[in-house]
């Protein structure tokens, strides 16, 4: 069983406040809502029927009175044997309907005069045949039939008039309406909303003031002061719970924060060790090799330039700890990279790198072009007897970067190829160079990355990549 103080808070929790307070303006509008809606419903239905016999008296052919005219004529005349029953029953049917349809006393009446009409000059159509004589059938012709179709014809044109009328009349009823409607819903505003404001200012007092004291509160937490304070006083108990759970987050903030403290260090030592590891030990050691051998030859400004070259790769591998670098900085990579693979490899490799200047100050991830190089080397070049060549472009085309790493090695078949990109899409360690480049762009640059390779056997292959040019990373991105 609930105490007393326990109702009370309940009670006069926010959330029962609000409940209130939105039955207080929700009902009175809710009715004149209904009420205005179940007027336009009324009167809508009424216009809709009365603007769809407009509709229907519309499609009444205009020339009904010459068309009949016309072939009642030429029957007589002789030179039709047919008489116009279809246009005739075309009135009637159409008459009949709108009758049925038809509210206002004029238009059924025009309506009732049509289907007399319509019955008259039937009969009359009928009967023209038992005329003996040419000079009375024209003469019937011209007295009954001429003027039952004229008849007709004003009848229908009366019947629209008549229905517009009664439009007109039934849109003034509903904008007499709408203006009783709209008078009532201003009168009842500037009752309701006057009570409203007032409990909405007390409703709102009571919640803001505890709410301001606890962004004061997670102000002082933001900047640094965790140290345990009393929970903020309200009577609400959403409000008390939400402040008490505010010092319970700053005590354990503060104890996460040292928690965090000594994680960081021993990420950094993890860091450091998966940089060093990213090193390929084989390419150092054949490079160092191939210094010394340099040197023991006599070729000391070789394995000078091979020494610089070394340090450059190694600099801007290492591009002060950034993950993002700019073209130009990846372009200094690879250049560096390829000349000292062009000592080593001197007898098989040339290179080439055409790297558009306009794109040189974009963003993109570091050693992006250096698993492709290396691919083109040791699956291109060296299993390919004879020289190739390595060209490396860079150009923007449609706003996009195009990066594009070529050989002219030994290239694939179509069965190779396709099983190498099943591997890289797959993300099969048996490609890692290749499936950790694709999957690192991926994951940075979603679908609009694309990663595309041809191939032909003994002409080479060519890897290009199309990196979005609206693309804004940098060094958090991928961290």
């Amino acid at each position: 069983m609930k105490s007393p103080s326990g109702r009370s808070q309940s009670a006069n929790s926010v959330q029962k406040k609000m409940y209130r307070l939105m039955l207080q303006m929700f009902i009175p509008i809710a009715v004149i809502l209904v009420s205005i809606f179940v007027m336009l419903l009324t009167r809508n239905i009424i216009y809709a029927s009365v603007s769809g016999n407009i509709v229907k008296a519309s499609g009444f052919n205009q020339d009904f009175k010459d068309d009949i005219d016309l072939q009642m004529y030429l029957y007589v005349a002789g030179s039709s044997d047919e008489k116009p029953w279809d246009d005739v029953e075309a009135a009637r049917a159409l008459a009949e309907d709108l009758l049925k349809n038809t509210s206002n006393p004029d238009g059924r009446m025009a309506m009732n005069n049509v289907l007399s009409l319509c019955d008259n000059l039937s009969t009359y159509m009928e009967n023209i045949d038992s005329i003996a004589s040419y000079e009375d059938r024209m003469k019937e012709l011209e007295t009954n039939i001429y003027g039952i179709t004229q008849l007709i014809e004003d009848y229908m044109y009366s019947y629209l008039y008549y229905e517009a009328g009664e439009m007109a009349s039934i849109q003034k009823q509903i904008d007499f309406w709408l203006s009783v409607e709209i008078a009532f819903v201003v009168i009842v505003m500037l009752i309701v909303i006057p009570l409203v404001l007032s409990r909405a200012v007390k409703l709102s007092k009571s919640i803001t003031d505890p709410i301001v004291a606890m962004n004061g509160r997670v102000e002082q937490i933001g900047g640094g002061d965790l140290s345990p304070q009393t929970p903020v006083a309200t009577d609400d108990p959403s409000l008390a719970s939400l402040s008490t759970g505010i010092e319970d987050m700053a005590a354990r903030l503060d104890k996460q924060i040292e928690l965090n403290r000594q994680e960081q260090i021993k990420l950094r030592d993890i860091e450091l060790s998966l940089i060093q590891a990213q090193i390929n030990p084989h390419f150092l050691y054949n490079t160092l090799d191939a210094i010394v051998w340099l040197i023991e030859i006599g070729k000391n400004d070789q394995a000078e330039q091979m020494v610089t070259s070394l340090s450059s790769y190694f600099r801007s591998f290492l591009s002060d700890g950034r993950d993002i670098v700019t073209v130009a900085e990846e372009k200094q990579h690879i250049q560096s990279y390829l000349e000292i693979q062009q000592v080593r490899y001197r007898d098989i490799m040339e290179y080439e790198i055409d790297i558009d200047p306009s794109i040189e100050n974009t963003k993109l991830p570091k050693m992006t072009l250096q698993p492709l190089v290396e691919n083109a080397i040791y699956h291109g070049l060296k299993p390919k007897r004879g020289k190739g060549k390595i060209i490396v472009t860079g150009v923007r085309e449609n706003g996009d970067i195009i990066l594009k790493v070529s050989d002219t090695g030994l290239g694939m078949s179509e069965e190779e190829l396709d099983t190498l990109q099943t591997r890289i899409l797959n993300e099969d360690t048996k490609s890692f160079g290749l499936t950790s480049a694709y999957k690192r762009l991926k994951l940075l640059y979603g679908d609009e990355f694309d990663f595309k390779i041809e191939s032909k056997p003994q002409e080479g292959t060519s890897i290009s990549l199309k990196i979005p040019g609206k693309a804004d990373i940098d060094n958090e991105t991928i961290l």
